[in-house]
């Protein structure tokens, strides 16, 4: 078996022998793929489609987003349909840092959180004291929650204590705030780098590792998912820590979402069935969830102009 020995842990020490399996993309995209096969049906579709409600980050990252836009994403998130359908509220807003202080107003108490994307999002490229001065200014305006992006470049470059570092300081830069570790597997390409650099963001002190800012195609996939679970679920068993996941980009479905949650369950168990531990980007997928609701308590479906966009 071909392994990486990584040089520190979230700790900055050395690990006595940490050393990261190769995958076999086989048996990940065959796996990946059975989970997609499975049929829920009835109450236990509708308290999964209400469990992926609870987990989502409505998300807004748009040149032309205004505080308007972001106050109508805050409100659909604390309040997603009527309230006869019994949905639960999202479990953040996800913006840019110059809108925390516009979702952490209208959002106030109601226990939804305001999650700001930082260090240069979605590209990265920009020198780290800025990075961090981006972080901070987020954390102090009122994030709970920051996305970093790794810098994929020294990432490809071989340069994995730079990355390291860099998620390190950033995790201190966040002060309260959780951190999440966007990896961008579309850029970063083999199931095996994916590994390698979910191994690092949890050893430099990740909270959550996510796969992808949304902007780049291929975004979320099963297998890459699924990859970056089983990393999870060996750190997990190496040092007790529950790091979370999140999924995003290009999740567009109920059912797409429900073979996810599968996925976790059958890979990380019951302990990650909460929403701070698992998490979904969504910006179109919470309208077919909530459509697939409707049509199951309902009898039948309501048009996409029936909820709100996101």
């Amino acid at each position: 078996m071909n392994t990486l020995a990584l040089s520190k842990n979230r700790n900055g020490r050395s690990p006595s022998s940490g050393q990261i399996p190769t995958i076999d993309r086989i048996m990940v995209e065959e796996r990946a793929a059975a989970f997609e096969k499975r049929s829920i049906k009835t109450s236990a579709k509708v308290a999964g489609l209400k469990l992926a409600m609870s987990m989502m980050d409505l998300t807004t990252l748009e040149g032309r987003d205004t505080p308007g836009k972001v106050a109508f994403v805050c409100r659909k998130a604390m309040q997603p349909a009527d309230p006869r359908y019994g949905v639960p509220p999202c479990a953040a807003v996800c913006v840019y840092p110059n809108f925390v202080r516009v979702a952490k107003k209208f959002l106030g108490n109601s226990g939804v959180k305001v999650a700001s994307v930082a260090t240069a999002f979605p590209a990265g490229q920009m020198p780290l004291r800025l990075k961090l001065q981006e972080v901070r200014g987020a954390a102090r305006d009122g994030a709970d929650e920051i996305d970093m992006v790794i810098d994929r470049g020294a990432f490809l470059a071989g340069d994995h204590d730079r990355v390291f570092d860099e998620i390190s300081s950033t995790k201190e830069a966040c002060g309260a705030a959780h951190l999440k570790v966007i990896l961008e597997t579309g850029e970063i390409q083999t199931y095996d780098n994916v590994r390698i650099a979910s191994e690092i963001a949890m050893r430099a002190g990740a909270d959550f590792i996510k796969t992808s800012t949304g902007k780049v195609s291929p975004a979320a996939t099963m297998p890459v998912t699924l990859v970056m679970l089983e990393a999870i679920r060996d750190h997990f068993s190496e040092t007790g820590l529950r790091i979370g996941m999140k999924p995003a980009g290009g999740i567009r479905t109920a059912k797409q979402a429900l073979a996810y949650l599968v996925m976790l369950k059958e890979t990380l168990g019951d302990d990650w069935l909460t929403p701070d531990l698992f998490r979904f980007g969504a910006s179109t997928l919470a309208n077919d969830v909530l459509m697939q609701i409707a049509k199951a308590m309902d009898g039948n479906y309501q048009g996409s102009d029936y909820f709100s966009l996101p």
